[in-house]
């Protein structure tokens, strides 16, 4: 069921309601420090909440019996009366669980009025959710002395992922979430707060958080399978989804490399090596002729037409598609993979229509051409010169860029005729699969 493109983890894909309900059952936790204003009014209904979930979800999941964190509070960042953890609270423009005094503590000044503008209330509880998976772990003893940060931070990811599952279905007196629309915000929303990009001075400190991949990953794990999931998530497994992908830029990288005809032909060079196709698609710039292919609708800004073999780019568009942007708290990441993984994914079409036997214009090619463009995206771990002398290869913050496509336009996760699977969680859910996957993986999970 969970290769259902109209499903989002057994759960149908539908828009709807998204936020605070209007008629939400009152709080029961008060918020410390409070201005008394809206802010403050959801996130003391947000913990109220979650702490109803684990109320009942925590004995399922671990031994021994739920245990409400001590006190609730927030402060203004720009203010200078406000303590947390012991420390004052000017400038800290974050959220927080202290494990010193088993208080949960958020910014009401600067960053919840950033996250709720961006992305609605839910983006808001999606924070504590994740803070309040910090109290869940050291309840449940998940963690020895010394765990990596990127361990606890990834746990508390799932965590948060379980908890908007219980919303999702319908269970939350005080909040909704659809799983369509809705998820697909909560999930943009993730990308802001993921690691800036690393150098490699930087990797092995303290404070990792993970890549936007890393913990979009995490939270579907939770959301998908359950607390179970959660605990299961270490340092051997997080290495092991890590693989070779890279987490940090070396000194001579930017990570950026700008859409042109000579990287486009570079890119393509570079899938023709690693797939080596009986039939490599021709590539055209010519975008208009797209209109003329007799067995499939352009889709813009890369398109392809199996009657032809032929991959047409509307190269402006994709020079847009792969602008940097969005380094701030209230967009989407974007980049020149947001624009490499839609070409990827029309060479990966053109693989499917030369195995055979494959349907190329229906939901479920979507989602496979998503899991085979994770495919094509994890083989350029390895670097690939091409005959006129580029080198392709992935780098760090790649990943990131590939996913925020996939929520923002899914095109990637397009059919031949560009048609997008409707739920962004679905597209993201397959382009891991390949990630971590190979072919053979992504063929038998969508045939």
């Amino acid at each position: 069921m969970f290769a259902d493109p109209f499903r989002v983890a057994g759960m149908q894909a539908v828009d709807g309601p998204t936020g605070l309900r209007p008629d939400a059952k009152p709080a029961t936790r008060q918020v410390d420090g409070t201005d008394g204003g809206q802010i403050d009014h959801v996130g003391g209904e947000a913990v109220s909440d979650i702490e109803e979930f684990w109320a009942t979800a925590y004995s399922q999941a671990f031994p021994g019996q739920f245990s409400p964190v001590d006190k609730v509070l927030s402060w203004d960042a720009n203010g200078y009366d406000g303590v947390f953890c012991e420390e004052g609270t000017y400038g800290l423009v974050n959220a927080g669980f202290c494990p010193l005094d088993r208080s949960i503590g958020w910014d009401r000044g600067e960053l919840f009025p950033a996250l709720q503008r961006a992305n609605g209330d839910m983006a808001i509880t999606m924070v504590l959710a994740h803070e309040y998976g910090h109290s869940v772990q050291k309840q449940a003893n998940l963690n020895k002395r010394g765990t990596p940060t990127l361990v606890r931070e990834q746990q508390a990811d799932c965590f948060a992922g379980v908890y908007m599952r219980w919303v999702a279905e319908g269970n939350s007196s005080r909040f909704t979430l659809s799983t369509g629309d809705g998820l697909n915000t909560l999930l943009a929303s993730m990308i802001s707060f993921r690691d800036p990009l690393l150098s490699d001075e930087d990797v092995g400190g303290g404070d990792e958080h993970g890549s936007a991949f890393e913990r979009i990953s995490a939270f579907q794990f939770g959301f998908t399978d359950g607390a179970s999931a959660c605990a299961a998530i270490d340092a051997k497994e997080v290495a092991q989804r890590r693989g070779d992908l890279p987490i940090e830029l070396q000194q001579d990288q930017t990570g950026e490399w700008p859409v042109s005809e000579e990287s486009v032909r570079a890119v393509i060079d570079a899938m023709n090596s690693l797939f080596t196709p009986a039939r490599p698609p021709t590539l055209s710039f010519d975008a208009a002729s797209a209109a003329t292919c007799p067995d499939a609708r352009p889709s813009p800004p890369a398109s392809f037409c199996p009657a032809t073999n032929t991959i047409s780019v509307d190269l402006p568009g994709l020079e847009e598609l792969g602008a940097a942007g969005g380094e701030d708290q209230s967009s989407v990441l974007s980049g020149d993979n947001t624009a490499y993984s839609v070409l990827m994914s029309r060479f990966m079409m053109a693989i499917q229509h030369q195995h055979g036997g494959l349907t190329l214009d229906t939901a479920e090619a979507g989602l496979r051409t998503a899991c085979l463009t994770g495919v094509a995206t994890t083989k350029l771990t390895r670097e690939v010169t091409t005959p006129d002398g580029n080198t392709v290869a992935l780098t760090a913050g790649d990943l990131d860029e590939a996913v925020a496509g996939l929520l923002t336009n899914g095109l990637a996760a397009g059919d031949v005729n560009g048609e997008p699977v409707p739920a962004g969680f679905s597209r993201i859910d397959a382009f891991r699969i390949g990630v971590l996957g190979d072919e053979e993986r992504c063929l038998k999970r969508f045939p």
